[in-house]
């Protein structure tokens, strides 16, 4: 997919071109992986303080506009 998610950025120089929320090191999938082991945002949060909550809602915002707007299976 070569859309651009706000608030994440990609740059081969920071994590090897892994996807991180912008203005940090801090990967996108590790939010990920907190919320698929049935980690509370709030400690995801409190355990990367250097992600704000406006930018991980503005991440899920944009991921749950792709899903509802995605073709259905066909």
């Amino acid at each position: 997919m070569n859309e651009s998610i706000p608030g994440v950025h990609s740059d081969p120089d920071i994590l090897g071109g892994t996807p991180v929320f912008v203005g940090t090191r801090v990967p996108v999938r590790a939010m990920l992986d907190y919320l698929e082991h049935n980690h509370p945002l709030a400690e995801f949060l409190d355990d990367f303080p250097t992600v704000n909550r406006a930018l991980v809602i503005g991440v899920i915002e944009h991921f749950k506009h792709v899903v509802a707007h995605a073709p259905a299976a066909g």
